[in-house]
């Protein structure tokens, strides 16, 4: 079949729920110039097509599943979900309908916003799903906990009132398995089933009730054939109900009705007519025989040509066509016939006459299933003229995500489309079938033009295969990456204990550069594993300086480096050095935590894979796919986290010759200096506040004291044949580039320089501690640590403490005990300490209200408080 061109008019634009409307939801149904439209949400919204306005909406008290017009009596019959069956009556207000609510979010567009009250519900039921109505009768089907139930309700007569009578009739239809929820709640159904009633042309139900908008008309012979007998004596309608495991099946009206007085079991007037092995979405009848189009063109009325076939589509495009035709016997049988449309199928509806139209996400089709439409299969013998084409070619009409659709003919002989999209837009599609139809011969000018369409078809085929190739390679090596990734993730988390296949050591190193000393920290990452750390994984290098940076919950200046990893092969490494000081005020904040991560990054990796290969989405999907990803969506694996403080950076120029040259090194002589030195007077002192800080301030110092059996059986490893001092010394400056010196020399006390040039000395000496222990005194060493600075002082001061403390947890878990203490002892020592903090904060208070003579005298007493402080006479057992 030709490609048909639909021209596109839009209506009215509607507000979508939140989500977006849902596929199998929506509704749209016209009757002379209005439409009643319904998106899935709990508004049902009459157009008024002439006028171009949308002139009301009903609101109901939840979402509306399904809605049935009766046309002659202008009443509605509204499915809500969780609530039952609403009717509302559209030529005078219903007792049910209260006042305008003016505060409604759409009557910005709207004339009036309408509640339906309660009193409008005719059928209060939470587990209905589906109905169908004929002015005598409600057909309703009902979700059990294990099956689905056909009920029938008597209505009321016009002009009566329209609650509904008695239950006439009841049949059980299939089991099935309920999906899984959550506990205690119920889940909307995922696909609503489908019902539908078909009668005979001559039925006095068609003449003398008055139908639902989803009625069929079907030929003698098709009904016989399909429904029995009975059904065509009786002249009864027969309801035909797709259910969302696939199965189509039937049952006679009259049947049902007469059921509980008839003999015999209710669930055998339940036909299966076919399983489709998919959710049913649309059932519905076509004109397929040519001569009934050509009466139905001739006359003024083409309804009065009725349906010879019956055609129902599967979510996924499985479709099924049944049409009565003569088999080689010349006896007349059902002709069932499945084929495959593009899917997944969103809505469907059939017009007058042989034309199918569907929807997917993409594309709005049309197929013809009148004889001869498409070529005759040749290796199908039952292709013949009369019976059902063997294939189906759909036909583009260039207009994407539609959810609902009404099909109605104009006057002058054409097709239009109502149609209502994923967007919320109501749009009207005006097509003219008869071009469709190529004449008997073909110009040289049609011929032509057909050979370009053919060829920009094969183009666009081509580069969209080409594209999926693409999509498909991309997809292909973010699964690997991905395979990568998690691979290196279970190396990296399963090995807590012992070497780690990855790892990342930190050291820190003195240069020069631009004539300043610079402090640097080197990250050496070493792949030992198996894997290789390509694209997508960086090595990321948080610096967090200040005092701040021991304590993980305070915010202090961090600074984030990310190296990206092109390619780390296994028994690779890669080095990364940075600096850590001077900052940009000349000072060195200290101390810094360096921590090392890698880095998985998903959406450089796979955001590309992830995006949808079309511009739309497949609405019945549960969850939206991710089209994209957050930019800090990935995978975090810790490596190391190291501490860098002023003992590791303290450097040593009065050292051994061996590290002369290096110092000489580190710290060459500057120019400015030099000739500063050699203008300046013999005897002479530099000025500066540290040369006078040096000369007129004593040196603050602080002392710490430890247990010798708590240091010996830390260091046993270190220890034997050294002295104790000399082994405490060495393992405080273990991390200090000078450690080796110190090592050689076996010293206890030396004199080192701090970053910003102050001198700072270690010295470790050996001390007895009397008054704490009952057995007698204690033999320790103290730890003292000396400078001409009070903030390097400090610092230093802070770094042997955090050594302290991981030693003394772990000697705690190897479960040793302290001896017996002076409890008297300790509680003097406490006191004391409480009575110099008092003094401090006094001191403090007085330096704030005191002139500058009185200020000096408060702040050498605050000095000799905290001298005090920084020696408590307590030991670390």
């Amino acid at each position: 079949m030709a490609g048909a061109v639909a021209r596109v008019q839009y209506l009215a634009g509607l507000r979508c729920p939140l989500g977006g409307l849902a596929a199998g939801r929506p509704r749209v149904l016209r009757h002379e110039a209005e439409v009643f439209l319904s998106t899935g949400s709990e508004f049902v919204y009459v157009h008024d097509q002439e006028g171009g306005l949308l002139t009301v909406a009903y609101r109901f008290p939840s979402r509306v599943w399904h809605l049935e017009l009766l046309a002659l009596r202008r009443a509605l019959y509204v499915l809500c979900a969780q609530k039952g069956i609403y009717y509302l009556s559209l030529d005078r207000p219903s007792r049910s309908i209260n006042q305008v609510d003016g505060n409604s979010e759409d009557s910005e567009f709207l004339s009036s916003v309408v509640p339906v009250g309660p009193d409008a519900c005719i059928l209060p039921d939470a587990s209905l799903c589906a109905f169908t109505v004929l002015d005598g009768t409600l057909v309703t089907l009902v979700q059990g906990p294990t099956q689905w139930k056909m009920q029938l309700f008597e209505c009321s007569c016009p002009g009566e009132d329209p609650k509904l009578g008695g239950q006439i009739g009841e049949v059980e239809l299939s089991t099935y398995t309920p999906p899984a929820g959550v506990l205690g709640k119920s889940a909307d159904p995922h696909f609503l089933p489908v019902l539908c009633c078909v009668s005979l042309p001559a039925s006095e139900f068609l003449h003398n009730r008055l139908w639902g908008s989803g009625s069929l008309t079907l030929k003698e012979t098709l009904f016989g054939l399909l429904f029995g007998a009975d059904a065509t004596l009786l002249e009864s309608p027969v309801i035909l109900c797709g259910l969302p495991d696939g199965q189509l099946c039937c049952m006679v009206l009259k049947a049902l009705v007469t059921s509980r007085s008839a003999p015999g079991d209710p669930k055998a007037l339940v036909k299966i007519l076919h399983h489709l092995e998919e959710p049913v979405i649309f059932i519905g009848a076509l004109k397929t025989d040519p001569q009934a189009e050509e009466a139905a063109e001739e006359t003024s009325l083409g309804d009065d040509v009725h349906s010879d076939c019956l055609v129902a589509l599967g979510h996924h495009g499985r479709t099924l066509a049944i049409k009565a035709s003569w088999d080689k016997s010349g006896i007349l049988v059902p002709e069932l016939r499945e084929y495959c449309l593009p899917g997944p199928v969103l809505c469907a509806a059939c017009g007058g006459d042989s034309h199918l139209y569907h929807s997917t996400p993409s594309d709005l089709c049309m197929v013809d299933l009148a004889p001869g439409s498409t070529p005759l299969d040749p290796t199908k013998p039952d292709g013949s003229p009369g019976g059902l084409p063997p294939l189906l070619c759909p036909a583009s009409l260039s207009v994407c995500s539609v959810l609902s659709l009404f099909v109605s003919r104009t006057p002058e002989g054409g097709t239009e489309l109502l149609a209502l999209s994923a967007k919320g837009r109501l749009m009207i599609c005006s097509l003219d079938l008869n071009s469709e139809v190529p004449g008997p011969r073909m110009t040289r000018a049609s011929t032509g033009q057909k050979i370009k369409e053919l060829l920009s078809g094969i183009g666009n085929v081509s580069e969209r295969v080409s594209f999926l190739k693409r999509a498909v390679d991309q997809r292909n090596k973010a699964l690997t990456s991905l395979n990568e990734a998690m691979n290196v993730s279970c190396a990296l988390l399963s090995s807590r204990e012992g070497p780690k296949p990855i790892s990342c050591t930190t050291t820190t190193a003195w240069s020069r550069l631009q004539l300043q000393d610079m402090l640097t920290v080197t990250c050496l990452l070493e792949n030992n594993s198996t894997f290789s750390l390509g694209r997508g994984w960086a090595l990321c290098i948080e610096v967090l300086t200040s005092s701040s940076a021991l304590d993980l919950d305070s915010a202090g200046s961090a600074i984030t480096y990310t190296i990206p990893m092109d390619q780390l092969s296994p028994g690779s490494r890669r080095e990364v050095t940075l600096p850590l000081g001077p900052g940009e005020n000349g000072t060195f904040d200290l101390p810094a935590t360096v921590s090392c991560t890698l880095f998985y990054s998903l959406r450089e990796v796979v955001g590309g894979a992830l995006a949808p290969s079309d511009s739309f989405e497949d609405p019945f999907l549960d969850e939206e796919p991710p089209d994209f990803l957050p930019e800090q969506e990935g995978v975090c694996l810790p490596l190391s986290r190291h501490t860098v403080d002023l003992l590791q950076t303290l450097r040593f120029p009065g050292l051994a010759p061996s590290c002369t040259q290096a110092s000489a090194l580190l710290n060459p002589t500057d120019p400015v200096d030099t000739f500063l030195a050699a203008c300046r007077e013999p005897g002479s002192q530099v000025a500066g506040p540290s040369s006078l800080r040096a000369a007129y301030l004593p040196p603050s110092v602080a002392c710490i004291r430890v247990s010798a059996e708590l240091l010996r059986a830390a260091l046993e490893d270190s220890c034997s044949g050294v002295p104790l001092c000399c082994a405490t010394l060495q393992w405080l400056l273990a991390e200090n580039a000078a450690v080796d010196v110190v090592r050689a020399r076996a010293l206890s006390s030396i004199q080192g320089m701090a970053p910003d040039g102050a001198d700072v000395q270690l010295i470790v000496r050996e001390v007895a501690v009397t008054d704490m222990c009952l057995a007698g005194p204690i033999q320790a060493l103290e730890i003292q640590v000396e400078s001409s600075s009070l903030a390097d002082m400090c610092r230093v001061h802070h770094a042997v403490i955090r050594r302290m403390q991981t030693m003394v947890k772990q000697q705690a878990a190897r479960g040793s005990s302290p001896p017996d203490l002076r409890i008297q002892y300790l509680r003097e020592i406490h006191t004391n300490h409480e009575t110099l903090l008092r003094e401090v904060q006094a001191l403090r208070d007085r330096l704030c209200t005191e002139d500058e003579t009185s200020a000096c005298a408060t702040a050498q007493r605050l000095l000799q408080v905290y001298r005090q402080l920084r020696n408590p006479s307590l030991i670390l057992l």
